[in-house]
C-alpha cells in the first residue's frame, strides 16, 4: 500500500513566527503519529511525505525538512517539498482534507 502523509499541522505541529511565516525550526513532532507510520513502513508499505515548505517564500526547505526528519526518527520512502504535491498513493492523509462522503452528504 502507499500512503501520502502532509508534514506540518500532520506529523508535526508548527507555530507561526515572524512576518506570520510558519516556524519550521521550532516544529514539534507527533511523536505517536511518527510511530504509527514507521510502523506502516516496516510493515513494508510506501510511506511518502510531502509538505510545501517554502512555496511561498521560494526557500529551498528540502535539506532542513530531511534533517529534521532524520531527528524525529520518521521512517520514509519519498520526501517532496516545496509546491503542494499530489503524488499517486492509496490513502492520502493531511490535516486540512475532507472525506469525499462527508463533504458531499453535508452539502
Amino acid at each position: 500500500m502507499v500512503l501520502q502523509f502532509d508534514l506540518d499541522g500532520t506529523l508535526c505541529t508548527v507555530e507561526k513566527g515572524a512576518r506570520n511565516l510558519k516556524d519550521y525550526a521550532n516544529a514539534v513532532p507527533r511523536m505517536e503519529r511518527i510511530a504509527k507510520v514507521n510502523e506502516l513502513h516496516n510493515e513494508g508499505h510506501l510511506i511518502k511525505i510531502v509538505t510545501a515548505r517554502g512555496a511561498q517564500t521560494d526557500q529551498d526547505w528540502r535539506e532542513f525538512t530531511k534533517k529534521q526528519l532524520a531527528e524525529w526518527g520518521l521512517k520514509y520512502g519519498v520526501l517532496k517539498v516545496g509546491k503542494p504535491y499530489k503524488l499517486h498513493a492509496n490513502y492520502y492523509i493531511d490535516d486540512k482534507g475532507i472525506n469525499a462522503g462527508e463533504f458531499f452528504d453535508a452539502n
